[in-house]
């Protein structure tokens, strides 16, 4: 008997060995395909091509059935879906981008039930609520989704003062609002500074940068933060729309 279990114990104690020595390989593989995964959500965010956006949004979601309390994976997919809908806006089809705005919301709130910290998740929130106005009628969108843009942005900033994507949003409820709702140019171009002052790679915060600047005015700094986004991303339609947009 004691034969038996001592041949037993070393059985057990090889293989365990022989696991433990593979798991290093199988975190760095899962390691991996997340980075592949993160790649293909920011190429897709660069050129805003649909059949990209497409394949990006069937790669998460089978992952999303593989790991169904990923907080991150249900930001990238209401990324995507909000890329989606800056697609569709462009074509003005308001129908199709106030859906792909839906459904960024849904996926986003999704996100935070996981990971109710998430100071990226409520910036993307607030965004898509200030969104959910642009695409609605004004008169009842606004009194309705404005109050939750404004506290979305709050919850993000007391998470993290220090995201560059949080100050690139709250740059945007500034912008965006009317005055007499809390709409203030100068701060919405303090806000984006302040993001670009964290993290300058932003393309599309300086397209936003160069839209306040725009409205205060200032056309030359504003064709200057343009051209900035497009040496950073040539690919954008967003900044390609706004350069044009100067130029009439």
């Amino acid at each position: 008997m004691d034969s038996r279990a001592g041949v037993t114990f070393r059985l057990i104690a090889a293989a365990s060995a022989a696991l433990l020595s593979l798991a290093p390989a199988a975190m760095a593989s899962l390691a991996e395909a997340d980075d592949a995964l993160g790649a293909a959500v920011e190429a897709a965010r660069r050129t805003h091509d649909e059949k990209q956006l497409q394949s990006v949004k069937a790669q998460l979601e089978q992952k999303i059935v593989q790991n169904v309390n990923d907080a991150g994976l249900y930001l990238d997919l209401a990324r995507v879906q909000a890329y989606f809908a800056d697609v569709y806006e462009m074509r003005k089809d308001k129908k199709a981008a106030a859906e792909a705005v839906d459904r960024a919301i849904a996926a986003v709130q999704r996100s935070i039930q996981l990971n109710e910290k998430s100071a990226d998740a409520h910036s993307l929130l607030a965004d898509l609520y200030g969104r959910k106005i642009g695409l609605g009628n004004g008169m009842f969108a606004g009194p309705k989704f404005g109050p939750k843009v404004k506290e979305e942005n709050a919850k993000a900033m007391a998470f993290d003062d220090k995201n560059p994507r949080v100050w690139a949003s709250l740059g945007r409820q500034y912008l965006m609002a009317p005055k007499m709702f809390g709409g203030d140019t100068p701060k919405a171009i303090e806000s984006f500074q302040k993001s670009l002052a964290m993290d300058p790679a932003q393309d599309e915060t300086w397209v936003w940068l160069c839209k306040a600047l725009q409205k205060q005015g200032d056309k030359g700094k504003a064709r200057e933060a343009v051209q900035h986004a497009l040496s950073l991303n040539p690919q954008s339609s967003f900044a390609q729309a706004a350069a044009t947009t100067l130029d009439k």
